[in-house]
């Protein structure tokens, strides 16, 4: 697994997290929220920052959020010290400053903080604000994933196949793929149908990689979709099915982007330059049915 399709799923995960946390009670008025906040409760200092972050309630201000969240924070409020870093970490109503986002989720992950634990590891993987140091990046995703968290699962899981921070161990790079699988996370189950591929820390079998590569394309991964395609196309773990094969490449280059677009596009007219018009036509009617679904 590349470096990169590790970096694009954490940074997909940090976005989730801007957005992340508990709704405030809706019998629980604003004013009522902001008269518990202003008398020091942490936890409404948070839920009033979330709001004002979020724009849930209130018109959308981060300088407020990171007000409040940093009031809560120098209390040793574990989810605001991480909110607060995250907003340091990417300039969301403070300056970009990523040691002191650092600090921040150190704060919080000594607490135990699952995301701010993955979220200071992103920091050592990256070379942000200090340079990359991937064993302590491991360090922190086995914390986080030991307590659940899919994404430093995965992660770590990459960083064992990559040998990066830990010594290269195919067997616990499948085990911990398979804790984020498990979770539903599609690159994570993509990683893993590929270590079935090629029998990298668990038997080889065919099979059971064409069925974690279904479940990511189920979710519309395009390199899962291809992936599926291919062993529709030759018969690898799956019966032999042009109409199939030809579906799920369509489906890749309808979900890819960039390059890799164009590499999808190529196979899908190697596909239709031999199948019969009656099979091509049905394969076309399946993919459009998937791209309908989407849509929605």
């Amino acid at each position: 697994m590349a470096r990169t399709a590790r970096f694009s799923a954490v940074l997909l995960t940090l976005l989730c997290l801007w957005f992340r946390g508990a709704q405030v009670p809706a019998q629980e008025s604003l004013d009522e929220l902001r008269k518990h906040a202003e008398k020091g409760s942490p936890e409404a200092q948070t839920a009033l920052a979330r709001m004002y972050r979020d724009g849930q309630g209130v018109r959308q201000d981060l300088g407020e959020a990171a007000r409040w969240f940093r009031q809560a924070a120098v209390q040793g409020y574990a989810e605001a010290e991480n909110s607060l870093g995250f907003l340091y970490d990417y300039g969301g109503g403070v300056p970009i400053d990523h040691q002191e986002a650092a600090g921040w989720y150190r704060k919080a992950a000594v607490q135990g903080y699952a995301e701010a634990q993955l979220n200071l590891g992103w920091l050592y993987d990256s070379g942000q604000g200090f340079p990359i140091d991937h064993a302590e990046a491991a360090r922190w995703y086995r914390k986080a994933a030991e307590q659940g968290n899919a994404d430093a699962a995965f992660d770590l899981g990459v960083m064992y196949e990559e040998a990066q921070g830990v010594a290269q161990d195919y067997v616990q790079a499948a085990r911990w793929y398979r804790r984020a699988a498990d979770q539903g996370m599609h690159i994570a189950q993509l990683s893993l149908g590929r270590m079935y591929a090629n029998g990298r820390g668990v038997a080889r079998d065919r099979a059971e990689a064409a069925r974690w590569y279904r479940k990511a394309a189920d979710l519309g991964l395009a390199s899962a979709q291809y992936e599926l395609s291919l062993a529709y196309s030759s018969g690898l773990g799956v019966p032999p099915d042009q109409v199939a094969a030809y579906e799920w490449m369509d489906l890749a280059v309808f979900r890819a982007h960039g390059p890799i677009r164009e590499k999808y596009s190529a196979a899908r007219d190697a596909l239709t330059a031999r199948m019969p018009p009656e099979q091509l036509a049905e394969a076309m009617r399946r993919a459009e049915e998937w791209k309908a679904k989407w849509a929605h």
